[in-house]
């Protein structure tokens, strides 16, 4: 059975114990070859993202990163974790993104070069969750509904 407790002194001494041991231990978690692989996730998109020290070289499904975001928005939305980190031109990152529109696929890299950093530097995981990078953005496309031309728009009502 339990023990009594007798004491609030009693009390206080053996529900601090334990609790100080409850909080979670973030170890770095890399593969065979020295990366760190985290999967990013935004609207329908999918990013899968291989990270390593280098010269800072980001590459997206084998093109250039500037060439498959070529709008200047996605690429500052691509590169926030490592401004924010201020890890730039530190790690070469391989991702393969499917799914999605292009801004779709930007927040999923964002997001998975974050979940990356953090498993390649845990040190670094409060500066990225501070900033909301490490939250997935679980905003989906509502589904349309019979009797509806949309998700929620009626058809246009005529009286004749």
């Amino acid at each position: 059975m339990a023990e009594t407790i007798n004491s609030l002194e009693e009390l206080g001494s053996s529900a601090a114990t334990p609790a100080a041991n409850d909080a979670p231990v973030h170890v770095q978690k890399l593969d065979q070859y020295g990366r760190a692989y985290a999967t990013g996730k935004r609207k329908d998109a999918v990013a899968r993202v291989w990270l390593k020290p280098g010269s800072g070289k980001v590459t997206v499904n084998g093109r250039e990163f500037a060439k498959y975001f070529a709008r200047p928005v996605l690429q500052l939305i691509v590169q926030q974790p490592f401004d924010v980190a201020e890890r730039k031109d530190q790690y070469d990152v391989n991702i393969t993104v499917s799914g999605g529109g292009l801004s779709g696929q930007a927040g999923a890299v964002r997001h998975g070069i974050s979940q990356a950093l953090t498993f390649y530097e845990p040190d670094l995981r409060g500066v990225l969750k501070k900033g909301g990078f490490l939250t997935r953005d679980s905003r989906v496309v509502e589904r349309k509904k019979y009797g509806r031309a949309k998700a929620r728009r009626s058809f246009q009502f005529s009286k004749r």
